[in-house]
């Protein structure tokens, strides 16, 4: 028998090593088939479990949503534990990976040996209860009949061919004039902006920075970076992506992105491990992993994770007004500045709505009110210059990205096509949500809504 499983190890042996070669030369990796379970579990569990439990969707509905990524996941295992609201996923044998819900702070994917989650779920605030108009409050009397009319066509338009729109919302003078919902999200699910989390977390710093905790003109003063050229990394390089650091963004197993999102416990920490491709503020690069490195300058500026969650809830959540929010933390309980705030459309309409007001929303003033002028400023590197402190610009490149919009037009983009507009020369911001695996017609849609308005 011992014979007989050494040799059946050495055919299976033999056989991965064929397969590897044979996928290397069509260009598929040996890194990326040896990384494909755990970075399909962790997306699995991950993804699920915010799914169900954050939004509330149905298990189909997040399952289905799921396996839009890749047809591989389609392959998971997966089990829910609806008692402790946990997800496990796990994928032929080859390994599996759990994710655990903890209210007002998320899922994260569990690693042993870390365990401050539960603590930062008793720093979470509950929001306001009071009736107050919105951003203040989420009652909403203000919707215009022509607005809120050309809002519901879009949205019906939109699932028809297969768009996946979920929320589409209005503002204009800070006011909510038009909004609609559709599978399954109403004006109070908490809905993935994926990387519109990063444009949150500059503004984080923006308050850190008025309150006088933070000099983003600064170097970021990591201890891992001191002893070589990284040192000279500005918080305002990190801010504009131009930091050098050799970070991929190709969303495959084994690329740097996957695998600091779904097989690291701390996102931060693979990070600030990447060495420096290029020098501070010369080259753009659109870097998941420096916004991450954002949020843990957060987290270190204010003397941990569970101050930095208490501040965030107290200054930022409060501040803003967010009613159904939820940032999430990696399993370190750090912030995932990249990716994991989940929040309703109102919620996301209130961020667009403090750039409008120079960092001022409810009465109170988040940061400085030059602050968005320099965010908004094209970048200094050499090959895009249409980025500047984690949002999207409609101006410093050669061409537009939404010709049909003003040019001081900018955006908070993520993945699957979410969107905050904030049109500072119309007043308006609009949010649109959704789950759309290619294209979405974000120019002509939001010039149909600018078009009906005053």
């Amino acid at each position: 028998m011992m014979r007989f499983l050494a040799y059946l190890l050495s055919i299976t042996a033999g056989l991965v090593v064929l397969t590897l070669g044979g996928l290397s030369v069509v260009g598929i990796s040996p890194a990326y088939v040896i990384s494909a379970p755990a970075v399909a579990t962790g997306i699995g569990a991950k993804l699920l479990c915010s799914s169900r439990y954050v939004s509330g969707f149905s298990k189909e509905q997040a399952f289905d949503d799921l396996v839009q990524y890749s047809a591989i996941l389609d392959q998971l295992t997966i089990r829910y534990d609806e008692a402790n609201a946990s997800v496990e996923a796990s994928f032929f044998g080859l390994g599996s990976k759990s994710a655990t819900f903890i209210p007002g702070v998320g899922c994260a994917v569990d690693y042993a040996g870390y365990d401050v989650r539960p603590r930062l779920g008793d720093l979470v605030l509950a929001p306001s209860a009071d009736n107050s108009p919105w951003p203040l409050g989420d009652t909403v009397a203000t919707h215009d009949a022509d607005v809120q009319a050309l809002v519901e066509d879009i949205v019906a338009s939109d699932n028809a061919r297969g768009l996946n729109t979920r929320a589409l919302l209005v503002v204009q003078g800070g006011r909510i004039l038009g909004e609609g919902y559709a599978q399954g999200a109403d004006a109070q699910t908490p809905l993935l902006g994926w990387s519109m989390a990063k444009s949150l977390t500059a503004v984080m710093l923006a308050n850190l920075e008025h309150r006088g905790l933070l000099d983003l003109s600064a170097p970021a003063g990591f201890a891992q970076w001191q002893a070589d050229e990284r040192a000279q990394i500005k918080v305002s390089d990190l801010l504009t992506m131009t930091d050098g650091l050799a970070f991929s963004e190709e969303y495959n197993p084994g690329d740097d992105a996957t695998a600091m999102l779904f097989d690291a416990p701390s996102a931060a920490d693979y990070v600030l491990a990447k060495p420096a491709a290029h020098a501070p503020g010369a080259h753009y690069n659109y870097s998941s992993g420096t916004a991450n490195v954002l949020a843990r300058l957060y987290q270190d500026t204010l003397g941990g994770a569970q101050a930095a969650r208490a501040d965030y809830e107290l200054t930022i959540a409060k501040g803003l007004g967010f009613q159904n929010a939820v940032f999430e933390t990696d399993a370190s309980g750090a912030f995932v500045g990249s990716s994991y705030l989940y929040a309703s459309a109102r919620d996301w309409a209130r961020l667009g709505q403090v750039m409008l007001n120079d960092g001022e929303i409810n009465g109170v003033r988040l940061f400085a009110e030059d602050w968005v002028a320099r965010a908004t400023r094209p970048n200094g590197s050499a090959n895009r210059q249409a980025y500047g402190y984690q949002w999207w610009l409609n101006r410093g490149d050669s061409t537009q990205t939404w010709p049909d919009l003003p040019a001081d037009s900018y955006s908070a983009m993520g993945n699957r096509q979410q969107l905050v507009m904030v049109v500072p020369s119309r007043d308006v911001v609009i949010v649109r949500l959704g789950w759309t695996a290619g294209s979405y017609p974000d120019n002509d849609n939001f010039a149909r809504l600018l078009g009906t308005l005053r």
